[in-house]
Formats: structure tokens, C-alpha cells, sequence
């Protein structure tokens, strides 16, 4: 039998690549702690062997490896555990490998339906295998789960407009841009006009900003310490968003990230949320 993942590697795996998940964590329990950093490992997994490997078929490796056709290795194995454990959809995670699958090579998206799909498919799902690990309590969570998955994936994208660009990957849509006089290519080539470029990522942020406020709407079907963790991630990843907009222009040159003294900020404010924005005290 194949060893499992150390939940100790797992954990690493999140502080190395996820400082915002990381920060909201401390706030879970130790046991719910240690279960959300190997579905993070997992989700991570994925994701880099598409963006740091060279192997087209390393990720249908991983699809068998999920659908038990092939032995699962420490992480897939790890996080089968974890799914039996607490009732995950293995759905979702087939949807994760669909959509990390799509990233390989040239990518442009047509149009908005293309960009939300494409979301669902990287985050939403993560979203959905959160929720119960969470310990949500109502069906309608699944629901403010994915919404809160998009929201980070669009944050992502208007985020990472210069560095997607240079694996030849165009997130902002065709027609978005077409309503700009900008074309994909020219995006990719970086050599875009910049202020009709960058009036499609305000855009983007703007459409983050209502599935914020879609997946927040969801606290209330938490116990209270995953409440707090999940509205510390949702404010401090909205604050990414915001701040590519008073960055302007120079959001396009490279990575925006957050000051130290915003990160607390948004941080004071999510743990808050689940008291005051919902209304009274939490059930």
C-alpha cells in the first residue's frame, strides 16, 4: 500500500503557496485545519502539474489515479481519505482536472459564460469539496460555495494579467475586450493599450465583488470557528482585487499583493463579519 502524504507535508504545501488560506487556517480547528491542507495539497497537486510540468498526460495520471483505475499515490491517496472521511464529492475534484486540464498550452476565453465556466471548474469545485469539510449544515451552501470560488478566480485572473500573459494565456474575455478595441493576441503580447486593458480587469474586479457578496450571504450555515476562517480568506482575497484597481494601471506590469498593514485590516474585518454583517450573533 502506497504511503499517504504526511498531513505535516501538507501543511507545508499550504504555507509555502498559500498565505492567505494559510492565515484564515489558524482560526479552523486543528482536526479541520489538518483535513483542509491536504484537499489544498490535492487541489495544488493539480494545478502545478499543469503549470510547472511538461507532461500533457501527468494529469489524466492523476485522473486515474482519483477514479481508482490506477494506484493512487501519497497526495490522490491522501485526499481519497479525507473525501471518504468527510463526505466530499469526488465530482468536483474530477472537475478540478477537467478544468486545470484546459490550461495546457494557448488559452484565450470568448466570452463571459467561457470566463464563470472556466471559474467553476478551478475554484467553484474547490468550493464545493470545502463546504462539508467546513461542516456546512444546509444544501444551500453548496450554492454561496461556489460563488465564493469564482469570486477568487476572478480576483486571480484581474491579479495575474502580466504572468498569465506570459504562458500565452488570455483570461479577459474576447468580447470584453472587443468593446475596448483590444484584441486577445495583443494582450498576451503585452503590448495592449494599457488603460483599455486595464478598464477590463476594473471590470472583472467589479464582477468578483458581487459573488463576494453571493458567497459571504453563505456564512450563516457554518459553525461559527469555519465562519470566521472562510469570511477571514473572503475579505483578505477581496482586498487583492481592490487593490489592483488603486494600483491602476501598473496592476498589469506584475502581481499585486496586499501591505502587511491591509492584510490585518481585511483580517479584523472578516473575523467580524460573521457577527455584524449577517446580522446579530451568529447560530
Amino acid at each position: 500500500m502506497t504511503a499517504l502524504l504526511p498531513t505535516s507535508e501538507a501543511r507545508a504545501v499550504l504555507a509555502r503557496h498559500a498565505r492567505t488560506f494559510r492565515g484564515a487556517s489558524f482560526f479552523l480547528p486543528a482536526a479541520t485545519r489538518d483535513d483542509a491542507a491536504v484537499v489544498y495539497a490535492f487541489c495544488r497537486t493539480v494545478d502545478d502539474v499543469v503549470d510547472e510540468g511538461d507532461d500533457p498526460l501527468a494529469i489524466d495520471a492523476l485522473r486515474e489515479e482519483l477514479n481508482g483505475d490506477r494506484p493512487a499515490g501519497p497526495v490522490v491517496g491522501a485526499f481519497l481519505a479525507v473525501a471518504e472521511r468527510r463526505r466530499i464529492p469526488l465530482s468536483a475534484a474530477r472537475e478540478l482536472i477537467d478544468g486545470c486540464a484546459s490550461d495546457w498550452g494557448r488559452v484565450r476565453v470568448a466570452d463571459e459564460g467561457e470566463l464563470l465556466r472556466y471559474a467553476y471548474l478551478v475554484a467553484g469545485t474547490v468550493g464545493r469539496m470545502m463546504a462539508p469539510l467546513l461542516g456546512a449544515s444546509h444544501s444551500a451552501a453548496d450554492r454561496h460555495a461556489v460563488e465564493l470560488g469564482l469570486a477568487m478566480q476572478l480576483t486571480n485572473i484581474a491579479r495575474d494579467v502580466a504572468e498569465d500573459a506570459k504562458r500565452d494565456r488570455v483570461y479577459l474575455p474576447a468580447t470584453w475586450l472587443a468593446e475596448r478595441d483590444v484584441v486577445q493576441d495583443d494582450v498576451a503580447r503585452q503590448t495592449a493599450d494599457r488603460q483599455a486593458t486595464f478598464a477590463v480587469v476594473e471590470r472583472l474586479v467589479l464582477a468578483a465583488d458581487v459573488h463576494y457578496r453571493r458567497g459571504e450571504a453563505g456564512l450563516r450555515y457554518l459553525p461559527l470557528r469555519t465562519r470566521v476562517a472562510i469570511g477571514v480568506a473572503s475579505r483578505v482575497y477581496r482586498a487583492i482585487g481592490l487593490r489592483v484597481v488603486r494600483r491602476g494601471m501598473a496592476a498589469l506590469e506584475d502581481r499585486t499583493v496586499l501591505t502587511t498593514s491591509e492584510r490585518i485590516r481585511r483580517t479584523i474585518e472578516g473575523i467580524l463579519a460573521p457577527w455584524f454583517q449577517l446580522g446579530g450573533k451568529p447560530a
